[in-house]
This record gives C-alpha cells, structure tokens and sequence, in this order.
C-alpha cells in the first residue's frame, strides 16, 4: 500500500524533532497543497521551491524524500528562480533521493557554483525535463546518466560555446532540446554531438517571439492568431515577421529594405559600439564549466554591433587609408554616425537576418544552417518553432550537396580504415603476382592516390573535434629550456618535414623542429631586425633563407651555421644583407633560387640578384595602393603576382620587363594576399572580410568564388591557403576565430576549426596560417590574442581530440594584424 502525504508529513516533522530545528513553514504549505490535490483527485505533485529553503532544511527533507517512490505522491518538481546562497552538495542530493519520480528539475539563475555543475554533468538525475537557462557551461559534457530526460532547455546560457564528443551519449530518451541565445557557433561539432540523440525530434537554436518551448510555432503554418503577419524563411536559416502581404526577402526588397535601415538608424543615432568583454582569465584546469565573466543577456542591439563592426562613427578614417581601404569623407558620417547608401546597400543581407531573429545563437548565422541541420538530422520534425516538411528535407538535402562536402573527395560515406587497408592489401597482392603481360595496375581499378584519399575521409570522418596542438618550443642556455616566443610569420621547409622557420615580433628568427619543439637554429635580433614580416626558404639550398622585416632589413642567412641554443653571439659569418626595402611586408624566391622580391607599404617591388647579392631594379607604380603580397610561381622562375588594396591582382612576367602586367583581375575590396598553386594551375586570392576566389593562373578568368559569409568589419584581413596539393584550401581572418576548409574544385566547405580559449569570449584570431606540404589534412595556425602575445597552433584533422579542445587558452587582447601573407 502506497505511504499516504500524511505519513510522509509526520516523517518530515519528526525528522526535524530529532535535528532540534524549526520545520520550514514552506515545506508543509508544500505537503498541505499536495492534499488539496488529492481532495479534488488531481495528481499529486509537490513543487519545491529551492529559493525557500536554508541548507539546514535539506537533512530532513531528504529523509521524507527517499520514500516518495513508495508514496502516493506522482511526481516531485524541483524550481529556483533567485540567487540564494544554498549548498549546491546538498540541491543535488535532494534532487537525487526522489529517484524516479522526479519530474521537472528548473534552476534559472542559479549560483551554486562550479562544483554542482560539475556533479550534475557526471553523474546525472533521473528528471525528466531539466532547465538550466543561465547555466555556466562553457563545453557542455553531459555524460552522466539521464535515462528517462525528454525535455533540455539551456536557453541563455551565454558562456556555452560547444559540445564534448560524448555530452549526449546517455540520454537515449531525449525528445526536445533548446539553446536560444548561446555561443554555440561551429556546424560540424554540433552535428557530430547531435546525432547521437536518436529520439531528438525538436530542436531550436533561436525561437519565434510567441513560444515558450520547442514545439511547432502557430505561425510557421501561415498567419498568427492576429492575421497580419507571418514568419518569412532567410537563407541562413533565420525568421523575420513580414506583413503577410509581402513574401519571401529577395533581391526585389532592396528599395523597402533600405528605408527600413534609414529609419532604423536614424532612430538609434548610430550604431552600438562592440562589447568590450571581461578579459579575467579563468585559474582552473576544468575547462567544462566557467564563471569567469559576468552573465549578460545580450541580444538584438549586441547581434547587430557584431555584424557592423568597425563601421560605427568611431572609424578612425585615416587608418584606414594606411590599409588600402580608403573610406570616403562622404562614406562615413561620424557627427551623426550614420551609413551611406553604399554601406547600408553592402550590409542588408546581414542587418535583416539580424534584425528580427528571436535570442539567436552564432550559429543560427552560418549559412544554410537550417538545410545543413534538416539533412544531417533525418529524424527532427520540428527546428526553430517551425515544422519540417518533406519538401524542406528534400531542398535540405540538395541545398546540402550543393554547398557542403560531407567527406572529403565527395565521399558519401563513412568507411572503416580496416576495411580500406585489407581491400588495399588484397589489390597489391594481385598486383605483385600478375605477369608482365597483364595491364598496368592504374588500368585496373584503383590507383595508391586512391586509397590514400580514402584513408583520409575514412580518418576525417571520425574527428569531428581535430586534434589541437601547441608548438611548444624547447631551448635555451642549457638548450633544453622551454622558451616563450612572439612568432609573427612562419614556413614549413620545402623538403625537410620536421623542420618549420618562425620570426618574432622581437626580430628573432628561429628554425624548429615541429615535430619534438627542439630548436635546430636560432638567431637573435641584436637590434637589426624589428617584426619579421618576410621569410622564405631556397627550394635548391635548403639550409638556407631569406628573411626580411618591417624597418626594411633583408637577410640571407645559412642554417647549418647557425647556433641551436639562445645564447648572446653575432650572426654576421652566417648572414648576408641585402639592400633595405622600406616597410617591408613580403618577400619570395623564384623557383631556380636565382632572384627574390620584395614588396610593402608602397606602390613598388624590388628585384634581388641572390648570388650577387645586388638589388637589380625596383619597379615603380605597379598599383595604385599599396602591395601588401608578392609570390613568384612554383615552377616558372620570372612569373611572379603582386596584391594590392587598391583591389587588384597582377600577374608579371619578367621576360617582359614588368612594365605592364600580363593581366589583372579585380576583387571587390583591397586584397590582403595570392599565392600560386603547387602545380601554377590557379591562383588564390584573398581580399579583406572574406572574399576568397580562385582564378585561372594562365589568363585569369575566375574559375572559383567561395563565397565564404562577410562579417561586415573592413579590418578583417583574410588569408588563404592550400593544403594536400591543390585539393583544398584553407581560409581565415584576423577577426575570426575560425579557419575554414573549402574543396578547391567545388567551393563546397568541408569543415570549421575554432580557435577557442577558457571561458565566454576567450578566442583566438587567425593572424596567418599554412597548410602542412607533407601531410595531407596537417596545418599550422599562427593565432593571435587581443595584445601582442601569439602562438603557432598544429591542427591534425585526421585525428580526434579526446576532450574536444586539446589545448586551452589563455586571454589577452587583440591586434588589428593586416601586414604580409
């Protein structure tokens, strides 16, 4: 027979007898409320409110609570609405007595600390539905048990920036999930998390204004209840409330979209100034939970500073000129902060998916994140409030095959590396044993690039979270100290896999072995050199290279005789100087190690004789801004392209004495860098805030746009490169903590790496970067903080990081970094 309310009642008041305490007046109006259920043959659920509990109430509580399966009482709801300075130990052990007839667990604002969290995400509860809006989790890593969960509301947690690669493993049950107004912001890791719910049915990053839960909106069917408006579908997957009179955003809208922005602006005066946020770095080795920044409900006026960043009032005009990227005086309106036609015009596309999206998280921005979240997720009915048709699965799935690669080499699907290496043993022993009459293996099927692009996806696919490593540099007096350096350029070696040249802010230039973090050369600035902007390695001598820096200074140096610890010495016996190139930001060696150029904060690029060591002439005006970029082809010894903020590349050739270029090719903002192909087939241009194509290399006609999404700030420097031949490249910017890869052949984007640090806002931005020539997925990341610390960062797709962020990060500010490749 089930304990009646009034057995448990007399239980929780003897308790307190026992502990000489006071009952709590709250805990009996909780028992009373529960009876008055009964009386009207309602189900009995007790409600407690934490917020009216002293931690000295728990002992008793907890020892009516372990009888409550036993009892008559249907379910047990736990709530806490307020900051109280409660034993968090204590919360959970109540939560814990109830057992399975916990039902709803809702702690909004809570502040029982690190601790609890961490508890909670190891060892479970049995509720449920459990809210944790406001919660501080910075990686959520829910592996305890929470078998019989169906509902998982994390809405406002605003230090939440991604998932653990087992967060969701144990909650087989759970039916609907909401993240509005996290951090969350990377695809990949989130798919990779997400579909191991496979009940997981609905699903919101951001909400419609009229709901409250995950379920379908009234209004994603056609009207609200008041019929004049209806949720119109953007691109990125974001809603806006239209008139229902007007249909979907497009091209068409410009005219009304304009006036809409006038009066906006016009109405706020000027565009809200970035938040600055707090730089206290969080002491603790756990990484799961953060506390370290004061909670902040940011929402439509924070989103959309974000997406103007950089074009407020406050630009500062005239650094802007010394970029390239000159703003007309009539382009800015700094009295009144307002946008001319070209930046309202240039910015609409961002302003209106900004604009009316209900506590959006980053992700909710990433484009074509709905079609990517419908075909990855086969079973989710409903996304964002808004039902999923069969016809949206189906545009989800073409829209998905047209602008993402799920593996790489269009592999469709995931296959084991046993299987892929038994079939490649089998193939080779076929082989061996043919007769010299019999076909060429490559006539016969598959080809050792094959299987070695398949090994590839097949290793890809399992690492949604890359392995993350950084260059930890081992060297000093006794030359196995461990030493902090400044990089600020770097190359792998042509030839030598282990080996990598860095230069430092400090004028430093420092040839590591990457592999073990050993220091194979070092050589001190001894007030020669200040940042080195320009290095590069001779392809036909490959102990030496060329190293340059920004007071002009170039020098030849031989590697072999150079010291490998840090000690006070002169470099003069291993070093040659070359004439100085003023502002020097690039430098490059021809293809016969014969000739180098030099270009930097002018309209001019000098030509160098290496064996001579003269400079043979320096050619004038060759843009109509600055060059910021110079590389010679890979192959061809007098080609070479220049890149320049006057937005244009040039390609030369030498054989015709660089008067007029052999084409130019036009990008739509300054361009930050080029570089050639490994095989001078393309040319990859990166111009500022994302603009990333690909041309022809022999005319220059486009052949590529990747179309990767502009963020709107004129000071996000872009860079790219290639990786595993000319098969990818990979792209990021000194405003972004994300680095992108793209197929060269389609464009379609493959993978996002975030560059993360400990706690909310604690990234790192992608200064320069380079991918691995030996290793195929491999490259280096050269991230920079908000002051003048950097670090180099190993990137490893192929393989998995355990705990999903290898390597955590301090915090430090950020510089605006536009010099050089």
């Amino acid at each position: 027979m089930a304990i009646e309310i009034s057995t448990l009642e007399k239980l929780y008041l003897d308790t307190c007898r026992k502990q000489g305490i006071l009952p709590n007046t709250a805990i009996l109006s909780i028992f009373n409320k529960a009876q008055v259920k009964k009386f009207h043959e309602e189900q009995c659920i007790l409600e407690v409110f934490l917020d009216h509990l002293k931690d000295i109430d728990f002992h008793s509580l907890i020892k009516v609570f372990m009888e409550i399966d036993a009892s008559e009482i249907n379910a047990v709801d736990i709530f806490h609405e307020s900051s109280c300075a409660l034993n968090g130990s204590y919360a959970l052990s109540l939560m814990r007595a109830i057992k399975q007839k916990l039902r709803v667990v809702d702690l909004q604002d809570f502040s029982f600390g690190k601790d609890f969290l961490l508890d909670l995400a190891r060892r479970g509860l049995t509720c449920q539905v459990l809210n944790l809006n406001f919660s501080h989790f910075r990686k959520l890593n829910l592996i305890g048990k929470f078998m019989q969960m169906h509902t998982l509301n994390l809405d406002f947690s605003t230090s939440l920036t991604g998932f653990q690669k087992d967060c969701f493993a144990c909650m087989p049950n759970l039916m609907c999930l909401s993240m509005c107004e996290t951090r969350v912001a990377n695809l990949w890791t989130a798919i990779a998390a997400l579909s191991k719910l496979p009940s997981l049915v609905e699903l919101r990053f951001q909400n419609c204004l009229c709901c409250k839960d995950t379920r379908p909106c009234p209004a994603s069917s056609g009207r609200k209840a008041n019929g004049r408006t209806h949720l119109t579908h953007l691109d990125s997957g974001l809603y806006i409330t239209a008139p229902s009179n007007e249909g979907r955003v497009g091209a068409d809208d410009n005219t009304r979209t304009e006036e809409m922005l006038r009066n906006f602006f016009s109405l706020n005066n000027a565009i809200m100034n970035r938040e600055v946020q707090n730089a206290t770095e969080y002491s603790s080795d756990d990484s799961e939970v953060d506390f370290s920044c004061q909670q902040q409900e940011y929402g439509f006026e924070e989103l959309l500073s974000d997406a103007f960043l950089g074009w407020n009032g406050q630009i500062d005009v005239q650094d802007e000129v010394s970029f390239g990227t000159s703003l007309a005086q009539n382009e800015v309106d700094s009295s009144a902060g307002a946008f001319s036609s070209r930046h309202i015009s240039a910015f609409t596309d961002v302003v209106l998916k900004k604009q009316f999206t209900h506590h959006p998280s980053p992700i909710c921005f990433e484009k074509h994140y709905r079609e990517y979240m419908i075909a990855s997720l086969p079973h989710l009915k409903v996304l964002d409030n808004v039902p999923i048709k069969n016809i949206d699965r189906e545009l989800a799935n073409v829209v998905f095959a047209q602008y993402f690669e799920y593996l790489p080499y269009k592999r469709k699907h995931r296959e084991s590396v046993v299987s892929i290496l038994k079939e490649r043993e089998i193939k080779a022993s076929h082989t061996h044993v043919k007769t010299s009459k019999s076909k060429p293996s490559s006539s016969s099927g598959k080809s050792q690039y094959f299987y070695s692009r398949s090994l590839c996806a097949a290793k890809m696919g399992s690492a949604a979270w890359p392995l993350l490593q950084p260059l930890s540099i081992f060297g000093g007096n006794s030359g196995n100290e461990s030493r902090s350096f400044r990089p600020r350029q770097f190359e792998y070696h042509p030839s030598n896999s282990s080996l990598m040249v860095f230069g430092t802010l400090d004028g430093e230039v420092i040839v590591v072995n990457h592999e073990n973090g050993r220091i194979v050369s070092y050589i001190p600035s001894l007030g020669a050199m200040n940042s080195v902007l320009g290095l590069c390695w001779l392809k036909n001598y490959p102990s030496k290279l060329i190293a340059g820096s920004d007071n002009g200074s170039l020098k030849l140096y031989d590697t072999q005789h150079m010291p490998s610890t840090i000690r006070g010495m002169s470099c003069s016996s291993c070093s040659f100087a070359f004439d100085e190139f003023d502002q020097l930001t690039s430098v490059h060696v021809n293809s016969n190690d014969e000739l180098f150029i030099a270009s930097g904060y002018s309209k001019n690029v000098a030509l160098y004789d290496i064996s001579s060591g003269r400079r043979l002439q320096v050619f004038t005006d060759m843009h109509q801004e600055l060059i910021n970029v110079v590389k010679f082809a890979n192959h061809s010894p007098s080609i070479f392209a220049t890149s320049s903020f006057d937005q244009d590349v040039k390609l030369w050739d030498l054989r015709q004495k660089p008067i007029q270029p052999c084409y130019t090719s036009s990008s739509s903002r300054g361009n930050v860098m080029v570089c050639f192909s490994p095989d001078d087939h393309y040319l990859l241009v990166s111009a500022v805030d994302n603009e990333v194509r690909q041309l022809l290399a022999a005319d220059g006609r486009l052949h590529l746009n990747f179309k990767i999404a502009s963020t709107g700030s004129s000071q996000n420097y872009t860079r790219s490169y290639y990786i595993n031949g000319r098969d990818h490249i990979i792209s990021g910017s000194c405003d972004e903590h994300v680095v992108r890869i793209c197929c060269a052949q389609s464009g379609r984007r493959l993978r996002d790496i975030s560059l993360e640090g400990r706690g909310s806002g604690t990234s790192m931005f992608v200064q320069s970067l380079r991918g691995d020539p030996f290793r195929e997925f491999n490259m280096s990341i050269l991230a920079t903080y908000p002051s003048s610390q950097s670090e180099i960062v190993k990137v490893n797709l192929l393989a998995s990081s355990e705990e999903g962020n290898a390597h955590a990060f301090s915090r430090n500010p950020r510089p605006s970094n536009s010099m050089g490749g």
